[in-house]
């Protein structure tokens, strides 16, 4: 996107990959299908990038998420909505974004140098030189560094431009793992209990050491061989990073099974069905509700055998039944690694880059773009969105720079 933008002022441009194709990344995401972006309300789609989102404000009021549904389109790629405002290719294919981007690179006569790693960079004052592996040397009037972070290494994202962002004087703000899943050694993990265990529309709280929620996303998640899983806990995880990297070891993770319902409306449906169907065991009463595994798990902790008749089970045992359903608790120790993660936390400080250009602040004709940046949104089209519209404003002002030198 930053080199589209820059030929588009019609500069001369080379993009650099030290792999061998472009949009690796891109075109495993989403699931192979590509979540280019959402089409939510801009405050929304910033506050769905929790990790410094605001800093975007200024340059979507340049370039935003619905300049980049007419970019697609207008290039015909024909996009569709799905829930929440995602935004994918009606084909379903991520490489049908990949294609048309590298399409519109060749129109504009960009320099495509793959298999071209880069050595080192270093910076003058009227141009810079890029110094390659191969020890060709490339001067050029300005830079955007678009590189990605440390996630999905195999893609080629390595976090290779740090050390050249530090060598600029720019501050690395601390690196660690976002939208990644969850470690748990808690017993039932341990003997994978659930293990392969998906629940729908789970309302997932990170508590802190107060016991008091930190944040709660309601959507699916799944239990693993190792912890927890899906949608609800990678939006959670990056909360719970943050606990953990406070010492606060290990972080509770509360799951609310049911959370259209209240803890008292849920006794007296109980208190109900035990009165109408006093015969029944508790399993064949509450069959249905959540499911068998998750239900067996549950009688068990609440001290209830499955043949257990419902005339015989204590209120005691109801109460403590409803709070395993409205207050599953789960202990996280750790997070998978910030190369399994989808996100990279923390990066090139934002108070060092000039918010509606992607400058340098400290170092002339140098830019950046992407997640390089110390900025991370959730799941959901909102860091494709943040790459895209850095990608775009700082390949526009990068070329402005350079025709006015």
């Amino acid at each position: 996107m930053a080199a589209i933008a820059a030929a588009e002022q019609g500069v001369s441009t080379i993009l650099i990959d030290k792999g061998n194709k472009l949009g690796k990344k891109l075109a495993i995401s989403g699931g192979g299908r590509c979540n280019v972006t959402n089409r939510l309300p801009q405050d929304e789609v910033i506050k769905h990038i929790p990790g410094n989102g605001k800093f975007l404000y200024s340059a979507f009021s340049v370039f935003n998420n619905y300049d980049i549904i007419d970019f697609f389109e207008g290039l015909g790629v024909a996009l569709k909505e799905e829930d929440h405002g995602r935004m994918f290719p009606a084909s379903n294919k991520a490489k049908d974004v990949v294609n048309v981007l590298l399409r519109r690179l060749d129109e504009l006569g960009v320099e495509i140098r793959t298999n071209t790693p880069v050595e080192a960079v270093d910076y003058g004052k009227d141009s810079h030189t890029i110094i390659l592996k191969e020890k060709e040397k490339i001067i050029t009037k300005t830079i955007v560094l678009a590189v990605g972070g440390k996630s999905v290494p195999h893609t080629g994202s390595t976090g290779d431009g740090y050390a050249w962002a530090k060598k600029a004087g720019h501050t690395i703000t601390e690196l660690y793992p976002t939208e990644v899943p969850l470690i748990s050694y808690d017993r039932f993990i341990k003997n994978r209990s659930l293990q392969g265990l998906s629940l729908r529309g789970v309302a997932v709280s990170v508590l802190n050491q107060k016991g008091k929620p930190i944040i709660t996303h309601q959507m699916d998640m799944i239990f693993t061989h190792f912890g927890l899983s899906g949608p609800a806990i990678l939006r959670c995880s990056q909360f719970v990073v943050k606990e953990l990297m406070k010492g606060n070891r290990p972080v509770q993770l509360e799951i609310d099974i049911l959370p259209d319902q209240k803890e008292p409306a849920l006794m007296d449906q109980f208190h109900s069905l035990v009165k109408e169907q006093p015969r029944k065991s508790m399993r064949n009463l509450l069959k249905g509700m959540v499911p068998e595994r998750l239900l067996d798990f549950i009688l068990e902790k609440a001290e209830i055998a499955a043949e257990d008749k419902a005339a015989n089970i204590s209120n005691e045992q109801l109460r403590k039944l409803v709070a395993y359903l409205k207050h599953f608790s789960v202990n996280i120790h750790d997070t998978q690694s910030i190369e399994k993660a989808f996100v990279t936390g923390g990066g090139v400080a934002i108070k060092e880059v000039v918010p509606n250009t992607m400058q340098s602040k400290l170092m002339p004709r140098l830019y950046f773009c992407g997640e390089i940046l110390d900025i991370h949104g959730y799941t959901g089209g909102y860091n494709i969105t943040s790459a895209m519209v850095t990608g775009r404003v700082a390949g526009m002002h990068a070329a402005w720079e350079a025709m006015g030198s």
